[in-house]
Formats: C-alpha cells, structure tokens, sequence
C-alpha cells in the first residue's frame, strides 16, 4: 500500500519574528502544496528521493555509505520527520519516501513545513496511527528545528489546518473566520535564505539593543492586534496600511534587504494597498494586498522590478492523506 498526503504553503500576514518572543502572528495557507507519497520497505532503511533530483537512504538514521552530503542535508529532515512518527507509535519500520512540492525553497513560503507536515500525516496513515490535527502540527517540531533552530511552530501549524490562523506561541491556534476576500499576489526574489541564521541574528540584534528591540517587538503584536481587527471588519484599506507598517519594523530589525523592498515599492507604485516580506526575509519573498481586479498591474510591476510574481489564492484545506493502490 501506498499513501500520499499534501500540505499547503503559507504566508505570514503579520507577526513574523515577533511571534518568536510570544506575540501573535496572523498567518494564512496559500494554495501550492507539497506532496509525500511512503510505502513500508522490508530492511529498515528509510529511503527518501525528492523531486530536486536528489536521493539518500538513511540507515540505523545515519546517511548510507558514499550518501551525497547536498542530498543528507536536503533531505535529512524527512528522516526526522517520519522516525517522529514512528517513535510517537512504538514501531521501527523501513520506508520509501517520495517527495515532489510546487513551493520554491527557501524563500518564506513555508516549504519545509509543509513536507514535514505532509510527511508525519503520511507515515501515520500508513502505520495504521490516529494522529489529530494537533498531533500532526506537533509531530514536525524536530524537522523544523533541524531547518530553522528556533522555528515559532507557526508554519507546521498552518500547513496542518489550512485557511487563515491566529497563532501566538505555546497557545492553541485560533481558527479564524475571514469573510473578506484578501486577494494577494506574491513576489519571489530567487534569492535563498536560511530561516536559522536570520532568527539567530535578530536574537543577537535583541542581546545587543534589549530595551529598543523588545519595544519593536510589542509594537509589531500591536500590529497584528490592529491588523486582525480590520480583517474582521473588512477594511482592508487599513489592513493594508498596518502591513506597510509591519514591514518598516521588519526593516527596523535588520531582516529586510533591497531586493525585498525593491518589490515592495514597485507593487505599491502599481496601486497596492500594502506590501511588506514574509518570512524570515533576507530574500525570498514578499507579498502585496490588491483590490479585487488589480492583481495582474502588481504581477507586471513585481516582474518588471526583478521578482518572479505569484497571484496566490487562500487554501481553505490543511493537510490532506488518501490511500493509493
């Protein structure tokens, strides 16, 4: 038996970093996915071949002999992934895992999430485990943590329940109600950037300036606070405003770059209503909030400006898992 599971991407509407050190941070699933198909193999290995071109088989979880080192670190978090799983059940097992995502790496979309999430509800299925959503959300910690060192858990946690989430960390995420429509287009870089690394210097930004740093991090939960209060009532133009705000603090602690804000200008000269990076910036992407209508002008100014456009649409579904014969 075979089974396979898909996992959406994410944006993080508000809060990135600060939801760190405890604030709230909006998130919402985008509608490219990632998708993980296992089967039971008989020597104990488990086996992971990824669209990318790269393959390992991780013995005893240690890499094979002659294991390409590019392809242990790629793919080492699949490992991880499914032996959470397996120790949760008790069971040791062999596995082939295949691996094949529409989400670009590395570039604040939530790709890792959404294969480790993809991968634990995957490997459950296949194991016979009645993993909850809150399970399945959890069961990832260790792979985020191999990729980002501190990740919030806000990004497994989306790709888990799908559409749009408050999360704040250590509490349960609340499922949000969003009537309005938050037409968004996307606005990749092409520039990677390691989520670990970032994090790790906006806590050394903190240890060097506490006092101005934790003053940036309670305005941006404000943010958030402000910002959700307009998605419920349905203004967006003051949503829009609050993410313009939310990225010149994200500018403020040293996570932005000129590519980024390159994007974010030029979608804002094309009529954005606002634009800020998500993610863990230092490239990857950003996002700008269009009025119903206008997505193409910012697409074709994003382009224009250097970024690789993305008309994105809010994935209602989390994490999914059939059975293939």
């Amino acid at each position: 038996m075979k089974v396979t599971a898909a996992a959406p991407a994410k944006i993080i509407l508000t809060g990135e970093h600060f939801v760190v050190y405890g604030e709230p941070a909006i998130v919402m699933a985008v509608s490219s996915r990632a998708y993980i198909t296992v089967e039971e193999r008989s020597d104990g290995a488990i086996n992971v071949v990824s669209d990318l071109g790269l393959s390992c088989s991780f013995i005893d979880g240690a890499p094979g002999p002659g294991s390409d080192a590019r392809a242990v670190k790629v793919l080492e978090p699949f490992r991880i992934a499914a032996e959470s799983v397996l120790r949760h059940v008790g069971e040791r097992r062999g596995l082939n895992i295949s691996v094949r995502s529409e989400i670009p790496m590395a570039s604040g979309l939530g790709s890792s999430a959404a294969v480790a999430v993809a991968t634990v509800a995957a490997v459950g299925k296949l194991l016979g485990a009645k993993l909850s959503l809150e399970d399945i959300a959890r069961l990832p910690f260790d792979a985020e943590s191999y990729v980002h060192v501190k990740p919030s858990g806000a990004d497994q946690t989306i790709s888990t329940y799908g559409g749009v989430l408050l999360y704040r960390r250590g509490s349960p995420p609340e499922q949000l109600k969003i009537e309005t429509l938050i037409p968004l287009v996307i606005g990749n870089t092409g520039i990677p950037r390691i989520t670990g690394q970032l994090v790790s210097a906006v806590r050394e930004r903190r240890d060097r300036f506490p006092n101005a740093m934790d003053a940036i991090i309670t305005v941006g939960g404000q943010v958030t606070s402000l910002a959700l209060e307009a998605l419920r009532g349905g203004d967006m133009v003051r949503f829009g405003e609050l993410l313009d705000i939310n990225h010149g603090l994200l500018q403020a602690i040293g996570v932005s770059n000129k590519p980024l804000d390159d994007l974010v200008y030029a979608s804002k000269r094309a009529g954005a209503l606002g634009a800020k990076l998500s993610g863990a910036g230092g490239g990857g992407c950003m996002f700008a909030l269009s009025r119903p209508g206008e997505e193409e002008r910012i697409a074709s100014a994003i382009r224009q400006a250097g970024g690789v456009p993305l008309i994105a649409g809010k994935a209602e579904r989390g994490v999914e898992v059939w059975e293939e014969c």
